[in-house]
């Protein structure tokens, strides 16, 4: 609900995974009041972990991918999610609802790497990593439909991101 467009942002998200062929039935927004939607907010890692693990249990769920202790750009809200299904992971003695759930986390990469698009598929391929994803172009122009769905969100650094990110050829991520 940032900038209070909670509603605006919903029906934005569900216009993003149908591009991406996404049943709404498997789209779940947690609305927390003590989970604000804010970049510079930290959430509480207990909190949302459990949170995490209740959706995982509930539509059992076999892989995780997240955001990596970087968060990709940094943001506090992307950092809290790494850091409670890391929690959930390593730190809980329940850890056996995870049993047969593999965790990935997305590698958060250097300004000029970020923005180099495709050329990042040569260094990603050199460097160690447990998964690489490289999209088909059909799969790139495919992502970029979906993220234009977020119209609320596309401000002018966003528009550069849709133009240069290699997230949206290359991924890198490493095992938790």
């Amino acid at each position: 609900n940032y900038y209070n467009q909670g509603e605006i942002r919903r029906k934005e998200l569900e216009e993003s995974c149908c591009v991406l062929g996404i049943p709404p039935s498997d789209v779940t927004v947690i609305d927390h009041r003590d989970l604000p939607d804010d970049p510079a907010v930290e959430w509480d890692t207990q909190l949302l972990a459990t949170l995490v693990l209740k959706h995982i249990e509930a539509k059992n769920i076999n892989l995780v991918v997240t955001f990596d202790a970087g968060g990709v750009s940094g943001h506090a809200n992307h950092i809290s999610l790494y850091s409670a299904v890391r929690y959930d992971v390593c730190k809980l003695p329940w850890v056996p609802p995870w049993a047969g759930c593999r965790v990935l986390v997305l590698e958060s990469v250097n300004l000029c790497r970020k923005y180099i698009s495709f050329l990042d598929v040569l260094i990603s391929c050199l460097l160690p990593r447990d998964a690489l994803f490289i999209l088909t172009e059909e799969e790139t122009e495919q992502a970029k439909r979906a993220m234009r769905c977020h119209r609320s969100q596309l401000l002018w650094f966003r528009q550069l991101y849709l133009l240069f990110s290699r997230y949206l050829v290359v991924n890198s991520l490493r095992l938790l």
